[in-house]
C-alpha cells in the first residue's frame, strides 16, 4: 500500500493539469527569483578562481605586433609638451581609448614652460684662435627641423664670457678637493660630467652656491655620437606658477617675477679636460623664453560594479623631448595594449569590482607637470578614494627587470611577476629571472623625483609601484631616442615590452578584483626596521631611536591584527557570509594607511609641497638616506649648529617619523584611542 501523500509545504513546486492563473503564476516567478537571489547571495562564486580566470585570459590577450604597432605610430614626429605636434598623441590616444569603447575625457591646464630661442658656445684660446661649438645634433630625418634644439628647460637667459673650471660630477666632494689644489671656481663657467646619481638641478643648484656663472653639463662615452641630453633643472614639481594648486583656466597664477617662482628657476646647459680654470676662456650664451601653454592628459575609465569610488590609477606620461620612443612612448603602448585587453575582457562579460583609471600624462619631463595638477586638483577625492598608483615611465631601456614600490606591495609584486613569462629566458618567469640576479629582495623605495609617481605617493600618500626593463640606455633625451632605436637595440620582437604589459595589467586586476586588497604591512614593519638600522649607525649616542622604536612596534601590532582578521573574513567569504560591510571597512584601512605617512607642515626648509615623512627626497642631493627625508635634512643642515642644537634639529625630525608611523598604525588598526 502507497503511503499517503505529504502536504506541500511553501517551498514545493507542482504542477497542476489545468493552466495556472496569471496570479498564481507571477507569484511562482518572483518565488523562484527570489530563491536565485538568496542562492546567489550564499553560494558566491570563488573570487580567486574567476580572478584567476581573466588573468589567464588577460595574459593570452598579449601581442607584440600590436605593441610595436602603437609605438610606431606615437613617435612619427617629435612631440615636445606644449607644440603643436604634441596634439597628435592627445588624438591618437583619445581614439584608441574611444574606439575600443572605453569612457574616455581629457583635462586641460594652463602651465609654465620653458623653451629656447637661440644658443651659442665657443671656446676661445690664449693665441687668439677661437673654436665654435655645433649646438645641434647631427640627426638623418624628414623630422629633423622639428626637433628642439638641446636646452634645460626653466635655465635663465644670459651670456657669460669666462674661464672655464671641470668639477667632475659636480659634488661638494668634487669641489673640496679642487679647493685643496688651489682651484677656485666663483666667477668661472663650471664643465660637469653627468653621474654619480646627481641631478641636473642639484649640480646647478651646488654649482650656484660656489659662485659659478654657468654650468656646461656633457655624459661621456657610452651614448650616441652627436647626442645631446636634455632635461629640466626645475627645483620642485608641477606648475611654477601654481605651487600647490591646479593650473586650471581662470584659477590663481603667480606672477612671473614672485619670488617663488624664481626659486624654482635654475641655470645650465650641455657639453665643451683640464681642471682649469682657464686658460681658455668659453663665450657661451642662452636664451630662453617661458610661455603659459595648455597640456593635456587623457583618460580612461572602467567603472567598478561593487566599488566604483575606489579608484586602481594605471598612469604614463606621453609628452617627450624629441620621438621618445624609450621615453616614455614605450610605456604609452604598453598602457594603450593594456586598455585593448581590458576592453576584450569586458566584451567576454567582466567588469572590475573597483574603478578602473588609465592616465596617460603630459608635461611630465618639464616637472611631473601634467601628473601634478591633476593630483593637487583632486587632492581630496584621491586621498579618500585612491587604492594604488602604477605607474611606467621607460618601459623598455634594455635588458634585465627592475621595481620599486612602497613596501605593502612588494609581495603582490613578487607574486604577480611568477605568472609572467620572461622576455629573456625561455621557460621562465620574470620572477624566476629576476630572482637569479639577486633582485628580487632589492625593490628599490619612491624617494626619488623622477617620475610621476611623486604626486601620488609624496604629496598625497598613495601606495604606489614604478616598473621597468632595463636600467640607462645610450640615446637618453637625445634626439636619437626613436622607434628605429628601439627596433634594433631595445627590444627588437618587443617581448620585454609585452612582459612590462602583463606585470602593469595584472597588478591592476588583482587591486581592482581582489574583495580584500593584497596589502602586506608586515612587509612594511621590516623595511622601517631596516632603516631604523641603517640611520642609528649615523647617530651620535645622545640622539634617542626609542620614538621610531615603539612606533614600529606599534605598526607591527596593529599589521599582526589585520593579519589574523584577513584570515578570518576569509573563512567568513568561503562560508558565504554576509560580510561586504566588513571587507569594506577592512579594505579602507589598508588603503588610508599610508596616508599617515604625511605630514601637513610637510618637509622643513623647503617646499612644504613634500609631505610623504617616509620616502621624498631629501634636500642635501648627496645625503646616505634615501629614506627618512626630514631626519636626512637635519642631519646635512644641522652641521654649521652647536653639538646641542644638531642633536635637538635631529631629534625632533625623528620624533615627527615616529609620530607619523603612529599615524600610520591608528589608521591600520581604525580605532580611535
Amino acid at each position: 500500500m502507497s503511503p499517503p501523500l505529504a502536504k506541500p509545504t511553501t517551498t514545493s513546486i507542482f504542477f497542476p493539469s489545468k493552466p495556472p492563473p496569471p496570479l498564481y503564476t507571477f507569484l511562482l516567478l518572483t518565488a523562484l527569483c527570489l530563491l536565485g537571489f538568496f542562492y546567489a547571495l550564499h553560494h558566491p562564486q570563488n573570487p580567486k578562481t574567476t580572478l584567476q580566470h581573466t588573468s589567464t585570459l588577460f595574459l593570452s590577450y598579449a601581442s607584440n605586433s600590436t605593441i610595436s604597432s602603437y609605438l610606431h605610430s606615437l613617435t612619427l614626429h617629435p612631440h615636445l609638451a606644449g607644440t603643436e605636434p604634441s596634439l597628435d598623441t592627445v588624438n591618437y590616444v583619445v581614439s584608441h581609448f574611444k574606439n575600443l569603447k572605453l569612457e574616455t575625457h581629457k583635462k586641460e591646464y594652463q602651465v609654465l614652460l620653458s623653451y629656447p630661442v637661440k644658443s651659442s658656445l665657443s671656446a676661445h684660446f690664449s693665441n687668439g684662435s677661437v673654436v665654435n661649438f655645433d649646438m645641434n645634433e647631427f640627426v638623418d630625418s624628414s623630422e629633423s627641423e622639428k626637433i628642439v634644439a638641446p636646452y634645460h628647460a626653466y635655465s635663465p637667459s644670459g651670456t657669460v664670457h669666462a674661464k672655464v673650471a671641470f668639477v667632475n660630477y659636480g659634488r661638494e666632494v668634487d669641489y673640496n678637493t679642487l679647493a685643496v689644489l688651489g682651484v677656485n671656481v666663483s666667477g668661472c663657467v663650471v664643465l660637469v660630467r653627468k653621474g654619480q646619481g646627481l641631478s641636473r638641478g642639484g649640480v646647478v643648484k651646488i654649482a650656484e652656491s660656489k659662485g659659478a656663472l654657468a654650468v656646461l653639463l656633457y655624459t661621456e662615452e657610452g651614448r650616441v655620437s652627436g647626442g645631446v641630453e636634455r632635461g629640466t633643472v626645475m627645483r620642485g614639481v608641477g606648475d611654477p606658477l601654481s605651487p600647490g594648486w591646479a593650473g586650471v583656466e581662470g584659477g590663481e597664477r603667480l606672477g612671473l617675477e614672485d619670488s617663488e617662482v624664481h626659486e624654482r628657476d635654475s641655470g645650465g646647459r650641455s657639453r665643451v679636460l683640464r681642471v682649469g680654470p682657464g686658460p681658455a676662456k668659453v663665450n657661451f650664451t642662452y636664451q630662453g623664453e617661458k610661455k603659459v601653454v595648455t597640456v593635456h592628459n587623457v583618460f580612461a575609465v572602467i567603472k567598478g560594479l561593487e566599488e566604483p569610488d575606489r579608484y586602481v590609477i594605471l598612469g604614463n606620461h606621453r609628452d617627450a623631448w624629441t620621438y621618445g620612443a624609450v621615453d616614455p612612448n614605450s610605456g604609452t603602448a604598453a598602457l594603450l595594449d593594456i586598455a585593448r585587453r581590458y576592453a576584450r575582457l569586458m566584451q567576454k562579460g567582466w567588469n572590475p569590482r573597483r574603478t578602473i583609471i588609465l592616465g596617460s600624462w603630459d608635461a611630465e619631463e618639464f616637472g611631473m607637470v601634467g601628473s601634478t595638477e591633476w593630483v593637487e586638483q583632486n587632492l581630496v577625492n584621491l586621498g579618500a578614494k585612491a587604492v594604488a598608483y602604477l605607474n611606467v615611465d621607460c618601459a623598455v631601456q634594455g635588458p634585465g627587470f627592475f621595481a620599486s614600490a612602497t613596501p605593502q606591495l612588494d609581495n603582490l609584486l613578487i607574486e604577480v611577476t611568477k605568472k609572467v613569462k620572461d622576455p629573456e629566458a625561455e621557460g621562465a618567469t620574470v620572477y624566476e629571472k629576476w630572482a637569479a640576479r639577486n633582485q628580487v629582495n632589492a625593490i628599490q623605495r619612491l624617494s626619488g623625483v623622477d617620475s610621476d609617481f611623486a604626486p601620488f605617493l609624496q604629496h598625497a600618500g598613495i601606495p604606489s609601484i614604478d616598473i621597468y626593463y632595463g636600467r640607462d640606455f645610450p640615446v637618453y633625451h637625445t634626439a636619437f631616442d626613436s622607434y628605429g632605436w628601439v627596433k634594433k637595440y631595445a627590444d627588437p620582437q618587443f617581448h620585454r615590452h609585452v612582459a612590462v604589459a602583463g606585470i602593469w595589467g595584472l597588478l591592476a586586476l588583482h587591486l581592482a578584483d581582489e574583495s580584500i586588497l593584497p596589502f602586506d604591512y608586515l612587509s612594511y614593519v621590516e623595511q622601517l626596521q631596516r632603516h631604523t638600522g641603517v640611520l642609528g649607525k649615523l647617530l651620535d649616542r645622545n640622539v634617542s631611536l626609542h620614538p621610531l622604536i615603539t612606533s614600529i612596534q606599534e605598526l607591527a601590532s596593529a599589521a599582526k591584527e589585520v593579519e589574523y582578521e584577513v584570515k578570518q573574513l576569509r573563512e567568513h567569504e568561503r562560508r558565504g557570509d554576509f560580510i561586504d560591510l566588513k571587507l569594506r571597512a577592512l579594505n579602507d584601512r589598508l588603503m588610508l594607511a599610508e596616508r599617515g605617512f604625511l605630514d601637513v607642515e610637510g618637509l622643513q626648509g623647503r617646499q612644504q609641497w613634500f609631505k610623504h615623512l617616509i620616502y621624498g627626497p631629501p634636500s642635501n642631493y648627496e645625503s646616505k638616506l634615501d629614506f627618512f627625508p626630514g631626519i636626512a635634512d637635519a642631519l646635512s643642515q644641522s652641521t654649521s649648529k652647536s653639538q646641542q642644537n644638531r642633536q635637538a634639529a635631529i631629534q625632533h625630525e625623528i620624533w615627527r617619523v615616529g609620530r607619523a608611523i603612529e599615524r600610520a598604525a591608528g589608521a591600520l588598526k581604525g580605532n580611535l584611542t
